[in-house]
């Protein structure tokens, strides 16, 4: 069951491996949403995300003998290192199975703190699923990621620190996986506000919670796709289901794009990196119908391995028309391409890759075409940009862009 006295006794545990992590108004968040919008950045922790809160703690409960056989766990990466780290504080083995489509970087952030690694299957529940047969093999103590009730306190301890800098908050918005974070922050934020209200946040291609919640039972789905790969599971946890139903007030769910989105407002307004799942709760905040609320927004992580850093910027830089690319079609003869050139530099526009393609049609010498990508400061400024074409008599035709 979990307790007040319980949540008390985590909160000082985990302060043994934790850091700081001040809530952080957003001028910006605000000013977009009529809210007042604070951040609760766990993606500034040692391990990069709040994970090892409900690890360290969850260990710190453990026999010596359950210690000593070994610690074995399933994560696609942020809990794989919570436990590795924990495991390491206590001087424990640790065996973590992790999906092979786990982003490199926690691969080998885990590995750094000197655990076990195992790849096993493509998303959470077949890494589980393999991580038990192991733990029944050799005889390890599992540590599940979020079925689990004295890991969701650990992972509730973030809601004591939340109401300890800002008491009269009203909203928190907690990513959703399997559930542990949610159970554990909801339930501690209604033991010390009932009238608070917590909303769960789920990416669109992978609401397991959704479903349960819709079905008022634990519902597996047949098959998640969401680049929030920290959240990325089939099947919510059976033992903390109960406590979510009593203690959630809704559940939203975003889609990939405003994922993106939300990356590059993170980036460039905050200057931090926050992982895919981490930003759930940052693009939920145009969905929440209220005004004039204090809300808080966990950023559960900020592991993200720069390959996935680079193509959510540039799909953010489209999705915000920052990038776009037309096709435009021209004579083929000396001084077209310039001229063209010519029209988009006197507009400011940042030239970024052309593609001349000559057998457009059979008719070479009636047109070629040419595809532009072009860098502009937005919405307003590509329109000034085909406008400034239409007016020399072309007729730019906006394109798919593809970097």
């Amino acid at each position: 069951m979990l307790t007040l006295d319980k949540f008390e006794e985590a909160s000082e545990k985990v302060k043994e491996v934790t850091l700081e992590t001040k809530l952080i108004y957003s001028n910006y968040l605000s000013e977009q949403t009529g809210n007042k919008v604070y951040l609760k950045p766990e993606n500034m922790q040692f391990t990069g995300a709040y994970k090892v809160r409900g690890a360290y703690y969850k260990i710190s409960t453990l026999s010596e003998e359950e210690r000593e056989r070994g610690l074995i766990t399933a994560s696609a990466g942020n809990h794989a290192q919570g436990v590795a780290y924990a495991a390491k504080c206590y001087g424990c083995k640790a065996t973590i199975v992790m999906p092979t489509t786990t982003p490199l970087i926690k691969v080998n952030r885990t590995k750094s703190y000197g655990a076990d690694v195992v790849l096993y299957g493509d998303v959470y529940d077949e890494a589980c699923a393999h991580a038990y047969e192991l733990a029944e093999k050799h005889g390890y103590t599992f540590i599940h990621p979020f079925d689990d009730l004295t890991v969701a306190t650990g992972q509730g301890t973030i809601a004591m620190e939340i109401f300890k800098e800002l008491p009269l908050v009203e909203y928190i918005l907690v990513p959703i996986g399997g559930g542990g974070l949610a159970t554990g922050v909801s339930t501690l934020a209604k033991l010390l506000n009932p009238k608070i209200k917590v909303i769960g946040v789920e990416p669109a291609g992978a609401n397991c919670m959704q479903a349960s919640f819709k079905a008022g039972k634990v519902t597996t789905l047949p098959a998640v796709n969401t680049i929030a790969d920290g959240t990325a599971v089939k099947t919510p946890g059976e033992k903390i289901f109960p406590y979510i139903q009593k203690n959630l007030d809704d559940i939203i769910t975003v889609s990939d794009d405003e994922l993106v989105v939300s990356f590059l407002d993170m980036v460039e307004n905050h200057k931090m990196v926050v992982e895919n799942s981490g930003l759930l709760t940052v693009a939920a905040l145009k969905h929440l119908n209220v005004k004039d609320k204090r809300v808080v927004s966990i950023l559960s992580g900020g592991n993200m391995d720069v390959i996935t850093m680079s193509s959510v910027v540039q799909q953010g830089l489209i999705f915000r028309d920052r990038i776009f690319t037309v096709s435009v079609l021209l004579p083929d003869k000396p001084g077209e391409l310039c001229k063209v050139s010519g029209i988009i530099a006197r507009e400011q526009g940042n030239v970024i890759k052309l593609e001349h393609n000559q057998f457009v049609t059979t008719n070479r010498t009636a047109a070629v075409e040419l595809r532009i990508t072009l860098e502009c400061f937005g919405p307003e400024h590509k329109q000034q940009i085909i406008n400034a074409l239409e007016k020399e008599g072309y007729k730019p035709k906006q394109v798919r862009t593809s970097l």
